[in-house]
């Protein structure tokens, strides 16, 4: 009982202290409802108190997610946590949609953004594993619009386009994309793009070379890539909410709308037509389906043989987020589509994304079977540490403050997309 009142009065103060803030934020204005925090008991997932089992304080985690939705900078969030290989944690906050107060549900279709990449990653490293594709091949040698400086296309290889070593300068051309350019034909012009260093020598991240992919993909199953990721992986996976482009997400009947801090903005299209790069939507529930999968859970749909053909690092990357949680990461990689780092020791795996009013994040320690899976419909980056405390909880390490959002200033004014400023960061323990 006094654990169940004490537990009651956390809530009740965390509450307050974001009703508290949102009004030093917004004055005497009308006051947005103060986010939802949903559960169903009914449909089987690990949603309630109750049902929470294993070394992770999810209590603790839960109050945390509350403080953190409660913020201006927040629309809707929803996460799941696998723990030792079995879902263990699945929590919606917030809302899909301010105008409307619809609140995100387990069923709630978000955007991944760049996690898209693992799929991508997969299909390349299950066909490879399987004899169909070649990755050392030159790229080309296949039926592909990309066009490369100095006619590297010749030289570089699949593997290298898939880890990013184009060579070209970090999101080469992305704005003629966001303009409304076809993919297509901004490829066959990067042949005039500047270089940072010669192709195959160095990681640059791409989003529209790295979406050659979808065509040599396509050549080698001899089917559309979008088809061959659902036949191969989203079927098998149960991945029903799972789709690609702007009209899977919205005909869910469910989805989550584009925010930026208190503002529903209109969606844009530019990055799901680089489905390779970008392009999947899901609920939170399949998410985690598809991170179990590249845990190893489900050998049937995902070889142990292509996840390791997936996770072998191909080329050190700089450098991954920002401030003290780029501080407390080292030996980051890239691998095919798949992003590795050591984090306490420990390699982790996985990718995060960020297109206009949303983001997403996968991470997980492949040899625990432990990670997090997060989108959230705003354009904050502070979400991007929930793994970390997921995982030094799951290690029984002490907090290092990753989600102690309460001291963080409240925003001044709405910039414009399609970035907002990095709050600054807080100090997190960086002498482990």
């Amino acid at each position: 009982m006094l654990r169940i009142l004490t537990a009651l009065i956390a809530i009740v103060g965390l509450a307050l202290a974001g009703w508290f803030g949102v009004q030093r934020y917004f004055g005497n204005e009308t006051l947005p409802a103060l986010p939802a925090v949903f559960s169903k008991a009914d449909d089987g997932l690990p949603d309630t108190a109750a049902e929470w089992r294993g070394r992770i304080d999810y209590r603790r985690l839960d109050l945390q997610l509350i403080e953190l939705s409660l913020r201006p900078e927040m629309a809707g969030l929803a996460v799941a946590v696998v723990e030792d290989g079995e879902v263990r944690f699945v929590r919606t906050y917030g809302v899909a949609d301010r105008s409307t107060r619809e609140p995100v549900t387990p069923d709630t279709v978000f955007r991944w953004a760049s996690v898209s990449k693992t799929a991508t990653g997969m299909l390349a490293a299950t066909l490879a594993s399987e004899g169909t594709v070649d990755l050392s091949r030159p790229v080309a040698s296949w039926q592909t619009s990309l066009r490369l400086p100095q006619g590297a296309e010749a030289r570089l290889t699949f593997a290298q386009l898939l880890s990013h070593q184009t060579g070209l300068t970090k999101n080469a051309y992305d704005e003629k994309l966001e303009a409304g350019d076809d993919p297509v034909a901004i490829r066959g012009k990067l042949f005039a793009a500047p270089l940072q260093c010669p192709p195959g020598t160095c990681h640059t991240y791409q989003n529209i070379a790295f979406d050659a992919a979808s065509e040599i993909l396509g050549e080698a199953g001899q089917r559309p890539f979008t088809d061959q990721i659902s036949e191969r992986f989203f079927r098998p996976l149960s991945m029903a909410s799972a789709t690609y482009g702007m009209a899977g997400l919205t005909s869910a009947t469910e989805w989550a709308r584009p925010h930026h801090q208190m503002t529903v903005r209109p969606l844009k299209e530019a990055y799901w037509r680089v489905p390779a790069a970008a392009g999947i939507n899901s609920n939170i529930t399949d998410f985690a389906k598809w991170m179990q999968a590249m845990m190893g859970e489900r050998a049937d749909v995902m070889t142990p043989a292509a996840i390791q053909l997936a996770e072998t690092p191909l080329i050190a990357t700089p450098r991954i987020y920002s401030g003290d949680l780029a501080k407390a990461l080292s030996g980051a990689g890239y691998g095919l589509g798949l992003r590795s780092f050591i984090y306490n020791g420990r390699r982790l795996l996985g990718h995060s994304g960020a297109v206009a009013g949303y983001r997403a994040t996968m991470i997980f320690d492949p040899v625990t079977k432990t990670g997090v899976v997060a989108m959230w419909n705003a354009n904050w980056g502070i979400p991007f540490r929930i793994p970390f405390a997921v995982l030094d909880s799951y290690q029984q390490l002490p907090d290092c403050g990753w989600l102690n959002v309460g001291a963080l200033p409240m925003p001044d004014e709405e910039p414009d997309l399609p970035a907002a400023p990095e709050t600054k960061e807080i100090s997190p323990c960086l002498t482990r």
